[in-house]
Order: C-alpha cells, then sequence, then structure tokens
C-alpha cells in the first residue's frame, strides 16, 4: 500500500508528462527525502497551472515516477507540467474511508 506523510509539499521545474525531479521543500513544508525512503511507493497530488493530478508513484534519490494515475483535470490521465509546478503527499478522496461507528462528540474542548 502507497505511505503518506504529513506537510511534504515540494516544487518542480520539470515539464512534460515523466518522472518528476523534486526541486525543494515548499517554505514551512518538508521533503519527500525526509519523509520517504528510496523505493517507497507514495500517493501524491500535482498542481501546475490550472491542472491537476492524483496519484500513485514511487519516490527514489530526489525524484518521483508517476506510475498509476488516480484523478486528474485531463480526464484521469497524466497531465502536462509546465512552468513550476507544485507536488505534495496527500490521501485520495476515494482511499480516505472514515469509519463512523465509533465516533465522539467532544464537547467543551
Amino acid at each position: 500500500m502507497p505511505l503518506i506523510a504529513d506537510k511534504v509539499k515540494e516544487n518542480t521545474a520539470t515539464t512534460g508528462t515523466g518522472t518528476i525531479t523534486l526541486a525543494g521543500a515548499v517554505t514551512g513544508c518538508r521533503t519527500f527525502a525526509s519523509a520517504f525512503s528510496n523505493g517507497n511507493s507514495v500517493y501524491y497530488s500535482i498542481a501546475s497551472g490550472n491542472n491537476w493530478e492524483v496519484g500513485i508513484g514511487v519516490y527514489n534519490a530526489g525524484t518521483l515516477t508517476r506510475d498509476t494515475v488516480l484523478s486528474s483535470s485531463n480526464s484521469n490521465a497524466l497531465i502536462t507540467l509546465v512552468g513550476t509546478s507544485v507536488v505534495f503527499c496527500t490521501i485520495p478522496a476515494d482511499q480516505f474511508k472514515p469509519d463512523y461507528s465509533n465516533t465522539f462528540l467532544l464537547m467543551g474542548a
């Protein structure tokens, strides 16, 4: 199963539809390298201009492959990256399945 981690967000100057070269953490966030080991499968999201993509890729030595697109603004296919894009770790909506059977309402906190 792909991994997720909090506050992982990096810029990239990669263009096209291939493997992403990560270019450093966005201010206040951390790098993929600080959260994952080489070869880890991770959930990711990319924002590039008005386009977006959510998928599963593999982190390896400052790069992220784009192996499986789960959803995107390009009919659920790879988007073409242009200019500077932002890549971050996320949990895809279709993978988030809250269990409401044991929830409690915390009042007065």
